[in-house]
């Protein structure tokens, strides 16, 4: 059996019972069960039916996300998360780039990169060295001022934790920045790339190896030996070409409001709805979500 799933954003709750029946009617479906009412709402289908990504594209147009995958093991035991528009809104990288004066430069570099464009290792270096001399202090001022949370980000992360799941936050940016958002958001780990630090000021330099594409797909496989479990027990989550790998080698690999290079490759595309939207996909209800502070 497969679970169709149909999603919106939380801020708009638009969904209403007849777009559900139709779609129910329409492929054959069970009776339909609200996760949340006017949010989210799914059904089980016997089969993918030929027309999901017609429908998909007609939904879209109404702000609405849908979802069709195998309804056994929908429930995951791991979660392993981008972090830079993906759990919070901002590339950590542009925002220090825009307060040396080159954020134009380095946010241009940073697109073609996450598009697929370039080689993430090289691009990340050229952008780390346009910041050079850079005071220590000002990554604590962009935590401060400039990044905020994806909403959803700490309701997905603690209910996830709550039944049994393992949360980890693998970056391509820097640990000087993942640690907070780890940190207020919950993960049980974070895993980045460590900035050039000397004399209170930024090198312009970043230490090798360099955390990409693959070494998500390592930290992926890493952990989940460690925890006994296996790929197909992870849900994953990003938005640009350096998360394809580990969004492909997981059991679910969410595209979240991503990149069209990326999204393309993914059967899990999350382009309306936030974080919590992945607990949807598990089939949680609203009322199962745990309690954040």
């Amino acid at each position: 059996m497969y679970v169709a799933t149909l999603i919106v954003n939380p801020a708009t709750p638009v969904l209403e019972q007849p777009v559900i029946a139709a779609l129910r009617n329409a492929w054959g479906g069970g009776d339909a069960r609200w996760l949340n009412p006017g949010i989210a709402a799914e059904f089980e289908i016997p089969a993918i039916p030929d027309t999901q990504w017609q429908v998909w594209a007609d939904l879209q147009a109404q702000g609405i996300d849908l979802a069709v995958q195998p309804a056994e093991n929908r429930r995951k035991r791991m979660l392993l998360a981008d972090m830079d528009s993906t759990m919070i809104a901002q590339e950590c990288i542009d925002e220090l780039a825009d307060e040396a004066g080159v954020g134009a430069h380095v946010a241009a570099i940073t697109t073609r990169a996450m598009n697929g464009e370039l080689e993430f290792e090289d691009a990340l270096r050229e952008r780390v060295a346009c910041l050079r001399g850079l005071p220590e202090g000002t990554i604590a001022r962009v935590l401060e001022r400039r990044i905020t949370f994806t909403p959803g980000g700490r309701d997905l992360v603690a209910t996830m934790r709550a039944h049994g799941a393992y949360a980890a936050l693998v970056s391509g940016g820097f640990t000087a920045f993942t640690g907070h958002v780890a940190d207020h958001l919950g993960f049980d780990e974070h895993r980045a790339n460590l900035l050039g630090i000397a004399d209170g000021h930024l090198t312009g330099t970043v230490a090798d190896p360099i955390l990409g594409r693959e070494a998500k797909v390592t930290a992926l496989d890493e952990i989940t030996k460690r925890l006994g479990i296996g790929a197909a027990d992870v849900m994953a989550v990003g938005d640009g070409a350096n998360d394809l790998g580990m969004l492909g080698r997981a059991g679910s690999g969410v595209a979240l409001h991503a990149k069209p290079v990326v999204a393309a490759q993914c059967a899990l595309r999350i382009n309306h709805g936030d974080l919590s939207a992945l607990l949807y996909l598990q089939g949680y209800h609203r009322d199962e979500f745990a309690a954040v502070s």
